[in-house]
C-alpha cells in the first residue's frame, strides 16, 4: 500500500487524478497540498490529508515530515496562460514543479521516488517562432526535470502530456469542477469526431497517472514515448488506456 502526494486537486485533472486514487486499491494515503480546502477528499479522511500550502517554492521540514513516506506524487498543478501574466505563468508552470522535485527527491534518497508532471500536448524542446509561451515553457520544465532525474538516479520522472481532456463521460468529478469555459465545452465534440487523438478522456488518464505514481519509475516503451522513455504523449496516454 502506498502513500501519494497530488497537487491540483481542484482543478479538472487533479479532480479526475483524485477520484480515481480514491478508488484504487494500491493507494493507501493520500496527501493533498492545495492553497484551499478540497471539496472531493471530504468524507474520505481516513486515507485523505489535505494539507494547505501557499508557497510552492519553499518545503519546510516539518511539511517534508508530513510527506516522509510517500513514494510518488501526480503533479497536476497549473494555469493557462491566459489568466495569468507571463512572470506568473513561467513561475507556476516551471519553477513550481522544479522546487517541489527537488523537495522530494531528499523525502528518502535512497530509495524511488516517481513524480509524474502533468505537461501537455504543445509542449517541445524546440520552439520556432510562432511557438506559444505554455509550449515553450512546458519544454523547458520538461527538460529541467529531466535533468533533475538523470542527476539523481532514484527520482524517477514521467512527462505526461494530455491534449483536450474531456470530462463529459465522467460524472462522478461533475460537482467538483471549476466552472470551464464555454469553448472547451464547445470544441470538445468536434474534436472528438474528426481527431480522437487529441481528446484525453478524464477517467482513464486519472488512472494512467496514478498508477505511473504507484510504479517504481522505470523507463516506458513504445514508438509514442520520448525522452528515453519519460515522455508519454497522448497518443501513448490512450493507447495505454485501450482507446
Amino acid at each position: 500500500m502506498v502513500h501519494l502526494i497530488l497537487t491540483g486537486a481542484t482543478g479538472l485533472i487533479g479532480s479526475a487524478v483524485l477520484h480515481q486514487m480514491l478508488a484504487h486499491e494500491g493507494v493507501s494515503r493520500i496527501s493533498i497540498l492545495s492553497r484551499r480546502p478540497v471539496k472531493m477528499a471530504e468524507g474520505h479522511e481516513d486515507i485523505v490529508k489535505v494539507i494547505i500550502h501557499t508557497d510552492y517554492m519553499n518545503y519546510d521540514q516539518a511539511l517534508l515530515d508530513q510527506l516522509k513516506d510517500a513514494q510518488g506524487c501526480v503533479w497536476a498543478q497549473g494555469v493557462s496562460q491566459n489568466d495569468v501574466d507571463k512572470v506568473q505563468y513561467i513561475e507556476i508552470t516551471h519553477d513550481y514543479p522544479l522546487a517541489a522535485a527537488k523537495a522530494f527527491a531528499t523525502l528518502h534518497p535512497d530509495s524511488p521516488f516517481t513524480f509524474v508532471h502533468v505537461s501537455g500536448e504543445g509542449a517541445t524542446q524546440t520552439p520556432g517562432m510562432f511557438t506559444p509561451l505554455f509550449g515553450r515553457v512546458k519544454g523547458q520544465v520538461e527538460q529541467a526535470l529531466l535533468d533533475f532525474a538523470k542527476a539523481h538516479t532514484n527520482f524517477k520522472l514521467y512527462n505526461v502530456r494530455p491534449a483536450g481532456v474531456d470530462w463529459r463521460h465522467h460524472p462522478e468529478i461533475h460537482p467538483f469542477l471549476p466552472k470551464l469555459p464555454m469553448w472547451r465545452k464547445t470544441l470538445l465534440g468536434p474534436i472528438d469526431m474528426v481527431y480522437k487523438n487529441m481528446i484525453t478522456p478524464t477517467r482513464p488518464m486519472g488512472k494512467i497517472f496514478t498508477e505511473l505514481a504507484l510504479s517504481k519509475g522505470e523507463p516506458l516503451e513504445g514508438q509514442d514515448i520520448q525522452m528515453d522513455g519519460r515522455l508519454v504523449s497522448n497518443v501513448a496516454i490512450r493507447r495505454m488506456a485501450g482507446l
